[in-house]
């Protein structure tokens, strides 16, 4: 026992002595507890004693205790709940989304005594009018021979095994299954529209044919979006022998003889000029699709062909070729100096002011100008040939051109007006790359103007409906008993005209540019992205992100982007695919 607690143990023993038996037992009871706090006391540490008196003393003399020291990371951990509560949000998000596209609602029959409009083609312009079409106000019927919709600025990824095909593609009886009324779709070629009978001619030309193979669809509106085809500017060859790429079936022609001739190439015995030819990739035109398909071809080789097929690392090369002065035209000079620096970083040969006069089935023919400032006919030899510059006008759409005596002036397309109707018809409009409206041939701009026309064709459906309406309330007006309900019609008239007046009021077309992304390859793009009153360049990896980001943005449906996204994932954990189809 400590010294200090000895004269304190004798006292207790001299008073439990003079106390009754069961006072003297409470006593001690309550004494040893007293002993043993003080115990438990001088056994804490001093600190530990100095904070206690100090507290005893706050609460005593009603001082506030000082605040307690703030926690770190107190940011970190809201930080992170708010992602975490994001990702259950995101997660819950998407799979509502897959929910309502598995699962459409009943759909009401067409009504035949509505108008019929019939939508030609299944491209950017028509399938942005069927997005945002009331299709309760009208007798929709689509025809077009490709029963999907395609996300065509991934395409050139599909060529390399980038991205599978199906995975841009959204079949489009998914989309109009989920329309809020049902919509005929015909998977058939329009071959004739005949505008004063209001027919168009269509033609089954699928391998499984039925008893009816061609037959004739009545329209009372028409728009057509039938696109357009590729363009050889009356070049021998190109079509028998260059690949182009602007459908799925072009993408998967061009990926079996990418793998065609490197495999060719590492035949026994071969030739090594032979070698050589094979595996020259050339690409013309210098377009974003011409530009985009060479950076992934170059990255196809870095990432996977030199490492699977080590033979070709040595002649391996690829070309673009252009007839304009520098590439990506419609880019700012700033941009083209970038792509051409990095293309040359990749070891991809830029030909601008080469003009190409002729196609073999082993070479072609180029004009350019030499350093003494002449022009010169020379020969590039190639294994792989890809046609990516311009557009042709489809037959069906020449044939309504000639129909229409206010078209004979038009060479690349049907000419609009500011509303998208077809100059010489009343009852006919065109969208796309099949359209003259004085905008570049772009998905955005069809998209833009596919959207404008389905915003007038409900505003002309709601005109009908309130001019019905008051056609019925200027009769009730007429034979109304008392003045008062005369006034009430009255009034209802005057706020339906104000309605129509509203509807009615539909500005031109006007197309709105977003800017203009291209990929350049080894993990860069660039981006001419509209800023409010000028535009914003940029290239590099961080604009590759947000080209990746914005490209998955504008997918068509959840489906498409989680399919993109994991085929973005698969080539980068495990590489492309250098099987051959």
């Amino acid at each position: 026992m400590a010294p200090s607690m000895r004269p304190l143990a004798a006292s207790a023993r001299l008073v439990s002595q003079q106390l009754p038996l069961a006072a003297r037992r409470s006593y001690q009871t309550s004494q040893t507890s007293l002993l043993a706090s003080r115990a438990r006391w001088a056994s804490r540490p001093v600190s530990h004693q100095i904070a206690l008196r100090q507290s005893v003393r706050q609460q005593s003399t009603g001082a506030t205790p000082p605040p307690k020291p703030k926690k770190r990371f107190r940011m970190l951990r809201w930080t992170w709940r708010a992602m975490y509560l994001s990702a259950i949000g995101g997660i819950a998000y998407v799979g509502y989304n897959i929910w309502e596209m598995r699962n459409p609602h009943d759909q009401p029959n067409p009504d035949p005594s509505k108008k019929t409009l019939v939508i030609l083609g299944t491209g950017w312009g028509s399938v942005s009018l069927l997005k945002k079409l009331d299709t309760e106000n009208y007798n929709v019927v689509v025809v077009s021979p490709r029963n999907y919709f395609l996300f065509t600025p991934l395409l050139p990824s599909c060529t390399t095994g980038t991205i599978e095909h199906r995975s841009i593609m959204e079949p489009i009886r998914n989309f109009l299954r989920h329309k809020k009324a049902a919509v005929k779709y015909y998977e058939a070629e329009a071959t004739k529209i005949d505008y004063e009978r209001k027919v168009v001619v269509i033609n089954d030309d699928s391998e499984i044919k039925g008893d009816v193979s061609s037959t004739e669809v009545p329209f009372d509106m028409l728009v057509v979006g039938v696109g357009a085809e590729n363009a050889t500017f009356g070049i021998p060859g190109v079509r028998e022998h260059g690949l182009f790429l602007k459908e799925v079936g072009d993408a998967q022609r061009i990926r079996n003889r990418i793998m065609d001739c490197c495999e060719t190439a590492t035949f026994k015995d071969q030739d090594p000029e032979e070698v050589k030819r094979l595996l020259h990739m050339v690409v013309v035109g210098g377009g974003p699709t011409g530009v985009e398909f060479a950076g992934e071809l170059q990255d196809f080789f870095n990432s996977d062909l030199k490492k699977w097929i080590p033979d070709i690392k040595e002649n391996f090369h690829v070309t673009l070729v252009e007839a304009l002065p520098n590439v990506l035209p419609m880019f700012s000079k700033q941009l083209i100096d970038y792509t051409e620096k990095t293309f040359q970083e990749e070891t991809i040969t830029i030909r601008t002011k080469t003009m190409v006069k002729n196609v073999t089935d082993k070479y072609i023919e180029a004009e350019s100008v030499g350093p003494d400032g002449q022009k010169q006919l020379e020969r590039i030899p190639y294994g792989l040939l890809v046609w990516a510059t311009g557009n042709a006008v489809r037959p069906v759409v020449n044939d309504l051109i000639s129909q229409i005596p206010a078209q004979k002036n038009s060479r690349r397309g049907l000419a609009v007006n500011e509303y998208l109707v077809v100059k010489g018809t009343e009852n006919v409009w065109a969208v796309g790359d099949c359209a003259v409206a004085n905008y570049a041939p772009t998905a955005q701009v069809a998209a833009q103007e596919g959207a404008f026309l389905a915003r007038m064709f409900n505003n002309m459906a709601k005109t009908q409906e309130i001019q019905s309406q008051l056609a019925e309330l200027s009769q009730a007006q007429e034979v109304a008993p008392t003045k008062e309900a005369r006034d009430e019609i009255f009034a209802n008239i005057k706020d339906l005209q104000k309605r129509l007046r509203r509807v009615q009021s539909i500005n031109p077309f006007e197309y709105s540019h977003q800017g203009s992304l291209a990929y350049i390859g080894s993990d860069k793009a660039v981006a001419d992205i509209s800023w409010f009153a000028g535009n914003l360049a940029s290239g590099g990896t961080i604009t590759y992100f947000f080209w990746r980001s914005a490209y998955l943005s504008m997918c068509f449906s959840t489906r498409n982007r989680v399919l993109v996204f994991m085929d973005w994932l698969k080539a980068k954990v495990f590489g492309r695919d250098v099987s051959r189809v």
